[in-house]
């Protein structure tokens, strides 16, 4: 009977949620009705004959009006209670009420979108057209800004590159998984950190990725039929519930998807590219040898999986950009929160378990005065009242401006590890100083690729229930011994660190190939010891990866691993503590340690990896301390 009652309650409680957002979605679409035109499942037609699905919000006016864009791969169809339908409406709402038309276009082969779909693959000519198709409507004033976060942004860069006429300016925000590469940073499109596979994109495609036998409207349907079809059909799969952290246990990493019934068409053409494949160049991704044609207002997160080449980005158009004017008009905004999740800062906002207090921030106010600066042409104050950048330094827990990044007055300072030779464990007698080393006892540690390191909060996105983003009290996983802890003495001042941390570590072990991993953690006076970023560096890929070089046993290597990336301020009798190990899973693949392509492999080898710390291999890490 108790258990009746209870499925009963459930039931209740699912209906009253469903009830609530309907009749927000209700609400919103009177209100868009009241102000716009509202133009859905416009076919916008390609260069090759696709057309893809879009939706037109635009004020009710005969003046031409500038034009707020979003191309997505997620689902905005606008019948139903979804929350994304809700959010796109009121999207579209904020942008009409000011004076712009909101279009918002699925990615070619999602939904009622035509053609083929493949992930940081479709044309760079799809945006191309439609900023030309948009340009050219009646209502059109002929400026249009792209907008979107992660997915949503993740295409911006590359068309942004054709330098189309009517690309007047874009907000990016969470932009990691549309950079490929940029400098040193080879990672992909997230697929890749340091050559190690991060398995987000495991997970995201389980839950994204539509099968290849999914219902497909007939082709050239009129828009009257899809309006109506959509009513009663949304495309839109519903797959069955899995638990994310034991499906990335699976081995071999290439049958993750398979081993869950999932769709694994695109997926199993990406596991098997190297870093530096050239497949990764004839996509949607950007590559610093392309052009930003646009001004730019970025957005990034200091616990988002993509900050280091988010933020080498913005330097790299900065820096190299060869039109003055472009160098000139790029932004940038580093938020304390985790992927996409800048509006919801609060009063007392929390990021994992540690509170970075009021990190609210008036984005809306800010990205209208862009837009209007660039799509209306209004003289306003927005170079006046915005700083080149703005970040939020944690443990001060304030916004703060720069006019670059880093900041001007940070300076470099180099921590050695030291130890007696068992810096193993939080009860280990590993060092961080700024004195270099004098002793030659390195530190050792065993790694099982069957028993690897959990991730245990850290930078990350999209896993599913297998990683908690955010930082988290590391003391626990600390006890383990196959992590080498270093930390400082108590600060006997507060010290604000900003900008990017650099690691190099001599090395060497038993195995051909191994991974060595990083993470910078930020030590309470009663122990707490709070994770800022974390890196890891596939030694097969220490001298590049436009080739494979793997270790002999008993010679000693140098890895200099990707950069992190914070703005943390160590208050008085904090300490600041790195750790090594070489693992950190689920967030990364494990390696196997065989030397073999690893994606393939379920019978990995222990590997006896050794951390050396001596004059003549000096393992260090550079900390930019803001003076």
């Amino acid at each position: 009977m108790m258990k009746t009652l209870k499925f009963h309650v459930f039931l209740v409680l699912i209906w009253i949620t469903s009830l609530g957002v309907a009749q927000e979605q209700e609400s919103i679409t009177k209100k868009l009705e009241q102000i716009a035109f509202i133009e859905e499942k416009v076919m916008m037609p390609m260069r090759d004959g696709i057309r893809l699905a879009t939706d037109i919000y635009r004020p009710k006016t005969t003046e031409k009006v500038p034009i707020i864009f979003s191309r997505t791969p997620y689902n905005f169809n606008s019948w139903g209670d979804g929350k994304e339908r809700t959010r796109t409406k009121e999207r579209a709402y904020e942008a009409v009420k000011r004076g712009y038309a909101y279009v918002v276009q699925n990615e070619r082969g999602r939904y009622f979108s035509e053609g083929e779909w493949d992930i940081l693959g479709v044309p760079l000519t799809d945006g191309y057209d439609a900023f030309s198709w948009m340009k050219d409507q009646t209502w059109s004033n002929g400026k249009i800004g792209t907008f979107g976060c992660s997915s949503t942004a993740e295409w911006q860069m590359a068309v942004s590159a054709l330098d189309h006429p009517a690309h007047a300016a874009m907000v990016p925000q969470a932009f990691g998984a549309g950079v490929g590469r940029v400098g040193q940073i080879m990672e992909q499109g997230n697929w890749y950190r340091g050559g190690v596979e991060q398995l987000l994109f495991f997970s995201w495609l389980y839950g994204v990725e539509h099968d290849k036998f999914k219902p497909r409207i007939p082709a050239g349907a009129t828009q009257e039929d899809l309006i109506r079809i959509s009513r009663y059909y949304d495309l839109a799969p519903e797959n069955p519930p899995v638990d994310m952290a034991k499906a990335l246990q699976h081995l071999p990493i290439q049958d993750i998807l398979k081993n869950i019934q999932g769709k694994k068409e695109i997926f199993d053409k990406m596991v098997r590219r190297t870093p530096n494949h050239p497949d990764w160049f004839k996509g949607g991704l950007y590559h610093d040898d392309m052009e930003i044609g646009t001004p730019s207002f970025w957005f990034a997160s200091w616990y988002d999986v993509s900050i280091t080449p988010n933020l080498a980005l913005f330097n790299h158009v900065r820096q190299h950009s060869k039109d003055a004017m472009i160098r000139d008009n790029q932004y940038l905004v580093i938020a304390p929160t985790l992927h996409c999740r800048y509006t919801r800062a609060t009063e007392n906002t929390i990021v994992g378990e540690r509170s970075v207090g009021d990190a609210r921030l008036n984005y809306d106010e800010q990205i209208y005065a862009w837009w209007d600066l660039w799509l209306k042409g209004k003289e306003n104050n927005f170079k006046k009242n915005t700083p080149r950048v703005q970040y939020f330094t944690m443990g001060k827990n304030v916004w703060q401006a720069a006019e670059q990044w880093p900041p001007k007055g940070v300076k470099m300072t180099t921590y050695y590890l030291n130890s007696g030779g068992k810096a193993n464990t939080l009860y280990g007698d590993g060092v961080l100083s700024t004195k270099k080393p004098k002793g030659d006892t390195p530190d050792h540690f065993v790694y099982d690729p069957m028993n690897p390191v959990t991730s245990y909060g850290g930078n990350v996105c999209c896993t599913g229930n297998a990683v908690e983003g955010g930082a988290f009290d590391q003391q626990l996983m600390e006890e383990r011994e196959d992590i080498l802890v270093y930390t400082t003495e108590p600060l006997e001042e507060g010290t604000e660190v900003t900008g990017f941390i650099a690691a190099t570590l001599y090395v060497s072990s038993d195995a051909k190939d191994t991974d060595f991993t990083i993470k910078l953690i930020d030590v309470y006076p009663d122990g707490r010891a709070y994770n800022l970023d974390e890196t890891i560096q596939r030694a097969r890929f220490r001298e590049g990866y436009d080739k494979e070089v793997f270790m002999e046993p008993g010679k000693v290597y140098k890895i200099d691993l990707t950069p992190m990336a914070t703005s943390n301020y160590f208050k008085k009798g904090h300490r600041i503590r790195i750790e090594i190990s070489s693992s950190n899973f689920p967030r990364f693949a494990r390696n196997l340690n065989t030397g073999g392509k690893n994606y393939d492999e379920s019978k990995g080898v222990i590997a006896n990896n050794t951390i050396y710390h001596t004059k003549q291999y000096p393992s260090q890490i550079q900390i930019p301390i803001q003076k």
